[in-house]
């Protein structure tokens, strides 16, 4: 089985999304949470700490991440494991940095995700589990901030 790591990074009630590049094999044109495969010798917390890195150019604070929950695609040989994580903090402005995997970012409020056309169904529900807007999402702290490991 495959394990796929994503963050949702969250703001002010809203939510950082990607739009999957229309070229991509899988999934074109679809909006998406960042993220990617587990490599080898990773735990999933190191995968998200380098996805986020490589596709964001932030620094998440992995022990501010907590797992919303999983989503579990295909069967046999193609089966996937979706790993959902709550990203509560993270250093640095998120940009852009995998333009031949997206061709956008946009911080998109939390309601108004039934509206668009996502990757999975199944996050909206696992969004709507995440702390209130009273509560602090983002703390930028550079001694609790992981550094990615692969390439």
């Amino acid at each position: 089985m495959h394990v796929v790591v994503c963050g949702a990074l969250v703001e002010n009630g809203a939510v950082l999304l990607v739009h999957r590049s229309p070229t991509r094999r899988a999934y074109p044109d679809l909006w998406d949470l960042p993220g990617g495969h587990v490599e080898a010798g990773e735990s999933e917390r190191q995968a998200l700490a380098r996805e986020m890195f490589e596709e964001l150019g932030v620094r998440i604070a992995t022990e501010s991440s907590s797992r919303l929950g999983d989503v579990r695609v295909g069967s046999g040989e193609n089966a996937v494991l979706i790993s959902v994580w709550h990203v509560g903090g993270w250093a640095g402005s998120p940009t852009n940095r995998a333009p031949d995997e997206h061709d956008d970012i946009a911080w998109v409020g939390i309601g108004e995700l039934a509206g668009l056309r996502l990757v999975h169904g199944a996050l909206p529900a696992l969004l709507r589990r995440l702390p209130g807007p009273d509560r602090p999402y983002r703390r930028e702290s550079a001694s609790t901030t992981a550094s990615p490991s692969g390439p």
